[in-house]
């Protein structure tokens, strides 16, 4: 049994490793389940054993981008002074990130047309997200903004942030309204600040 699931876990992830190139490189669109399937030097019967769609092998690709963006970005942000700074740096990290290549293609590109508004929000309140309202209140465990109710405030600051996803998935110029977008968000956040 361990080695049939070792096989099975090691098929999913040459599935998974073929179509995250293949949909960062030529996007979801132009992309078949035979240039998966054949990409991961597997039958196109083993594709859909583990995945029933393609849009269901987009969705474990995206949650995988998603997860390694996060991790990117937690290294950025241990960087900074404070947990505003991080927040700050993270933002700018992910606008970053998502401006260019691969990961711009999954997450920004595809993934909302792909998914859909609102999946791609559930999936990104499972990573980037979800860092935002544990961020405010520590925060304001530092002393660093005034305390008030952590939610209302997390839902504004995400819905900046994913407003200005939304904004740079639509512009040929990613990188450039990424670039503006960190930086307001950035005003934003030190406008919270409590001066000494």
């Amino acid at each position: 049994m361990a080695k049939q699931a070792e096989r099975r876990a090691a098929t999913s992830e040459a599935i998974l490793t073929a179509a995250r190139r293949l949909f960062g490189t030529q996007g979801f669109a132009a992309t078949t389940m035979d240039e998966i399937a054949e990409g991961a030097s597997v039958a196109k019967g083993a594709v859909y054993h583990h995945f029933k769609t393609k849009e269901a092998v987009f969705e474990a690709v995206f949650d995988q981008v998603s997860r390694d963006l996060v991790a990117e970005i937690d290294s950025t942000a241990r960087a900074e002074k404070d947990v505003l700074a991080a927040m700050v740096a993270g933002t700018q990290h992910y606008f970053a990130a998502t401006a260019k290549g691969p990961t711009g293609q999954i997450i920004l590109r595809d993934g909302p047309a792909v998914l859909g508004w609102e999946r791609w929000r559930e999936i990104d309140a499972e990573h980037f997200g979800g860092k935002l309202p544990r961020a405010i209140a520590a925060a304001m465990e530092a002393g660093l903004i005034a305390r008030q109710p952590v939610e209302p405030l997390a839902r504004l600051l995400l819905g900046a942030v994913t407003e200005a996803a939304v904004a740079c998935a639509g512009r040929a110029d990613i990188a450039r309204a990424g670039a503006e977008y960190a930086r307001a968000f950035k005003s934003l956040v030190e406008a919270l600040r409590l001066r000494a």
